[in-house]
């Protein structure tokens, strides 16, 4: 069942500004938890609440939201609906963006999530949710193309290690490893610099270092940014040739 907020329909929205939200969640209480949370926001419309795939699917169609927040997993199936919603979205509706909200710090759940292109794009942690600054952030990151990648995906990857094999990290230095973990939490090169006390030029340096030494080209690419962040700890979970 799809619930609406007729309540907001009056409301005057500032051109450019106003992030309007489909929000999707199979539990009453978290999927209305955050609604409220967001409500009080102005920049934040919720134009609907979903409790499964296909009302969210059906409200994206009737009401176009820009923001798709959705569960990782809901009925049908209950396995992976968020990730595959993300998908869809993709070719349907490519300037929808999406936050999926999950219980599992799985680094397989985050890239399949950037199987399609990370653009527009966001994997948080439930525990997330209570901080309604960091979903905001997410919200709006995505709203205009970025992507958001939760902190404890990046800290296991800091903390791996390859085992009788060498990373393809090992060659990063110190200041590149603070660089990528930054990156991977969607940050623009100019917050990078601000955050670490760099110029804007040492840190496309220190980027294009690590693309090179990654083997992902020195291009500026939203996907490859952060698919650079998650390549060790995907690569921790690679079979022994």
């Amino acid at each position: 069942m799809i619930v609406r907020y007729p309540d907001q329909q009056g409301r005057d929205s500032v051109p450019g500004m106003t992030v309007t939200v489909a929000l999707a969640d199979d539990n009453l209480i978290v999927r209305e938890g955050i609604a409220q949370l967001l409500s009080g926001e102005p920049a934040v419309e919720i134009v609907a609440t979903c409790g499964d795939r296909p009302s969210l699917l059906q409200a994206v169609e009737d009401l176009a939201p820009d923001v798709v927040v959705t569960d990782i997993r809901m009925p049908p199936t209950k396995t992976d609906e968020g990730i595959r919603i993300a998908a869809e979205l993709r070719t349907t509706h490519p300037g929808i963006g999406v936050v999926v909200l999950s219980n599992y710090a799985d680094p397989a759940y985050a890239l399949a999530l950037l199987d399609s292109g990370s653009e527009g794009r966001a994997y948080l942690l439930k525990e997330r949710v209570h901080d309604r600054a960091q979903l905001l952030s997410a919200i709006h990151s995505v709203a205009a193309g970025g992507s958001v990648m939760d902190p404890k995906i990046i800290e296991p990857l800091m903390a791996s290690r390859s085992q009788g094999r060498r990373s393809p990290l090992a060659d990063l230095t110190p200041r590149e490893r603070e660089v990528l973990a930054e990156i991977a939490q969607g940050k623009s090169n100019s917050a990078i610099a601000g955050s670490m006390v760099l110029t804007k030029r040492a840190v496309e340096k220190h980027i294009n270092s690590i693309f090179l030494k990654l083997g992902l080209g020195p291009e500026e690419d939203v996907s490859k940014r952060v698919k650079a962040a998650l390549l060790f700890l995907a690569d921790g979970e690679v079979s022994e040739p």
